[in-house]
């Protein structure tokens, strides 16, 4: 069982370091040795394809433990390859200097289930009323008024008058460009609007 979960592991590690190495991101990878290497490597090639991300989800997608986690992202974040921001309970992981404040805000509530499914139902539908948003989401009024409160707390959304996105073009760049992060409802959202939009890192 060991063995089975290492090769996991070793084969998680080696897709995202693949991922690393081509990717403009590369930084002190010269200085890493043998294992460190494709740890970070991996890391490398995860935090930019995954922006956002908090480290327990960071930490199980790359199947490291909590310890090793916590090194190489400090290891990373000290030779400033990469920043991290304080979410409510979470520590969300960004590529350094690629994303303005908003732009983590937007991302880290498009990693959250019942806010990511609230704007998109709003780029689909702006006029979406809260009853309409609550049946498309399958979930109660009140969760969808406290999700659509901490939206516009972020400054994402505007209740003035029903449900309005104040940002639905970065949102739907966001969605679009990194839609394989999020889950087969932002990637069917992106096949659909991907010709809407022209992204240009």
């Amino acid at each position: 069982m060991t063995d089975d979960f290492d090769g996991r592991k070793r084969e998680t590690l080696r897709r995202f370091a693949a991922i690393g190495a081509a990717a403009p991101f590369v930084g002190t990878a010269s200085a890493d040795t043998g294992d460190d290497n494709e740890t970070r490597e991996a890391i490398r090639g995860y935090v930019p394809t995954t922006p956002g991300a908090h480290f327990s989800k960071l930490r199980d997608d790359l199947k490291l433990g909590t310890g090793e986690a916590q090194y190489h992202l400090r290891t990373l974040a000290d030779a400033g390859e990469i920043e991290s921001t304080k979410d409510a309970d979470y520590r969300r992981y960004f590529p350094a200097g690629r994303f303005d404040d908003l732009d983590k805000r937007a991302l880290g509530y498009l990693r959250r289930e019942t806010a990511r499914g609230l704007i998109l139902a709003l780029l689909r539908d702006p006029d979406a009323t809260g009853a309409e948003l609550a049946a498309t989401l399958e979930v109660s009024r009140p969760t969808v008024s406290a999700t659509a409160a901490a939206l516009e707390d972020a400054g994402l959304l505007d209740r003035t008058d029903g449900y309005a996105l104040t940002e639905p073009e970065r949102l739907l760049t966001l969605v679009v460009r990194y839609a394989d992060s999020f889950d087969a409802d932002a990637v069917a959202f992106a096949d659909a609007a991907a010709d809407l939009v022209a992204y240009d890192p």
